[in-house]
């Protein structure tokens, strides 16, 4: 019953943050309400939440990893592939090893392998944080979606290099060659796990939905185990749960492209999972500030340990870390564009060195969050011979320090960075548009015609068929030549489609208030009113509201 409660107040807290953050004059990041709002529910109940690494790892981290590979802009990752994957593994490689020695050598009381764990959790990069700042200044979406993209492997590459370096404290061995060997099992083996699981699963799926019907809430339910079918198998095969939750995402885009899914489905579904992420990433930072008294207390008795007689250092430990992974980041991102600029010039393009704000706010957006936390949050309680952790509360309060820190960093930093910068010129998509509507619309008139001709054959009424057919091509046609048109024309045709959006969307919203009132003065059942309501919600949600 306690744990009921438990979960039940987490999830008021989460609802709670969002109206608080919205209501905040200057436009607090959400995480930071969350961190806050967990840390007053510690202080009015006294006590904090018992935390299972294992069970908390497994709760939080497949369907997160596994929503982030299904989502992620696909054509973005491959575009800036070279880009993406230097941040996420030639970084993450050099965060651990630089920020690793940087720990050890300031706090001698961490040991080695313990600051190299807490150096590959600090590693990942949290773009659900970044886009809570975005929303009072937009970020470039080319730089957004490198961002994903980085995150998205980093998370993986980060928390691989952590359990290989909690393994070696447990242990107290740590060969670089059985490693390499480990991890290339691991890795691959984790990857062909999650792919192989969404696959047989999908197949499994299209073949009972063919045969007997498909049943939305089933479907929805299948997409909602298959993170932790992939992560949990992986695992018992001793490969790598992350990755495989990972690619069992990426391999669920893939499968859906094949339109065997119903439309109601997809709809529920794309609400189901944005409740989850929402409910899971805020019950982590609630978590976080929940556990923040005791992880301070815990920290103070162990920063003793380093030589020094006050709390405070812990403070400066923080900013030092914070600075550094900013710094590290900045010189990473500066070389990798000296070397993009150089292969440029080597093969005769036109090179536009970006200003130095855009590279500066590339720096400061590699916010750490949600996987950094649910990462630090797994650390062993005890090691193989039942004595504690190492300095546990200590690299935890670390990692909270260094997340808290660099969200505020990020929400003041970025907005002012990114002001009246003079961005790269971002592909123009509207083209690639046109032509997949104009595609889309000469399939739907030929298939109307087909449907025309066979409903129609033979029948005494065959001219209302005729003529509904016809009326729905000629909307079809008008679309096709709409999206035909070229420079000004095409231009003012957008323009066109957007004062044509704000009617419907106005005439949508008055019926829909009509029905609201006809069904608050019963002069319409409610059964009847929720059906219309529900047609109009549909088409509002046509036009992206």
């Amino acid at each position: 019953m306690e744990s009921i409660t438990i979960a039940l107040v987490l999830l008021l807290a989460v609802v709670l943050s969002g109206t608080l953050a919205r209501l905040s004059p200057v436009g607090i990041p959400l995480p930071l309400v969350q961190i806050a709002l967990g840390a007053a529910i510690a202080g009015v109940t006294g006590s904090a939440v018992q935390l299972d690494p294992d069970f908390f790892f497994l709760l939080f981290l497949p369907p997160l990893l596994f929503l982030d590979g299904w989502r992620i802009p696909k054509e973005g990752l491959f575009r800036d592939k070279a880009v993406i994957l230097e941040l996420a593994l030639g970084l993450v490689i050099f965060t651990v090893i630089l920020i690793g020695f940087l720990v050890h050598w300031m706090i001698p009381a961490i040991p080695l392998a313990v600051a190299f764990a807490l150096a590959a959790i600090l590693s990942p990069t949290d773009p659900i944080a970044v886009s809570a700042i975005a929303a009072r200044v937009p970020i470039p979406p080319r730089l957004m979606h490198i961002l994903e993209g980085e995150s998205l492997l980093n998370d993986a590459s980060g928390l691989v290099c952590m359990q290989f370096a909690v393994a070696a404290v447990l242990t107290g061995v740590f060969s670089l060659a059985d490693a390499v060997g480990t991890f290339l099992w691991v890795a691959i083996g984790g990857i062909l796990i999650g792919f192989g699981t969404t696959f047989v699963v999908m197949k499994a799926k299209y073949y009972v939905s063919r045969k007997l019907g498909e049943e939305p809430g089933a479907q929805i339910l299948i997409s909602l185990l298959i993170p932790f079918g992939a992560y949990l198998l992986a695992e018992h095969l001793h490969c790598s749960g992350i990755l495989a939750a990972v690619a069992a995402g990426i391999t669920m885009s893939f499968a859906e492209l094949r339109g065997q899914t119903m439309a109601a489905t997809r709809m529920r579904r794309y609400a189901v999972w944005d409740t989850v992420q929402f409910a899971l990433n805020g019950i982590i930072f609630v978590l976080l500030g929940e556990q923040m008294p005791g992880i301070v207390s815990g920290a103070a008795r162990i920063v003793t340990e380093t030589g020094h007689l006050h709390p405070i250092w812990l403070i400066a430990y923080v900013a030092v870390i914070t600075t550094a992974l900013a710094a590290l980041r900045f010189a990473w991102v500066w070389v990798s564009l000296r070397f993009t600029l150089y292969r440029a010039a080597r093969r005769g393009e036109a090179i536009r060195k970006p200003h130095w704000r855009l590279l500066a706010a590339m720096s400061l957006a590699g916010v750490r969050g949600a996987i950094t936390l649910a990462g630090i949050l797994t650390l062993p309680l005890a090691m193989n011979d039942g004595t504690s952790f190492p300095a546990r509360d200590l690299v935890i309060f670390l990692a909270a320090g260094v997340i808290i820190l660099s969200l505020t960093a990020a929400s003041i930093g970025l907005p002012y960075l990114l002001q009246n910068l003079e961005l790269p010129p971002e592909d123009d998509h509207h083209q690639e548009e046109d032509n997949a509507r104009i595609a889309a619309a000469e399939a739907a008139i030929r298939m109307i015609e087909k449907l025309q001709h066979a409903m129609s054959e033979g029948r005494t009424d065959a001219d209302l068929y005729g003529e509904v057919g016809t009326r729905l091509m000629e909307l079809y046609r008008q679309r096709i030549e709409g999206r035909s048109k070229l420079g000004d024309e095409a231009d003012l045709l957008r323009k066109m489609e957007e004062v044509d959006k704000r009617f419907r969307l106005a005439a949508l919203r008055a019926e829909r208030d009509e029905l609201f009132r006809l069904g608050r003065r019963r002069k319409i059942s409610e059964e009847i009113a929720r059906k219309l309501v529900r047609e109009i919600d549909l088409a509002e949600a046509r036009y992206g509201f």
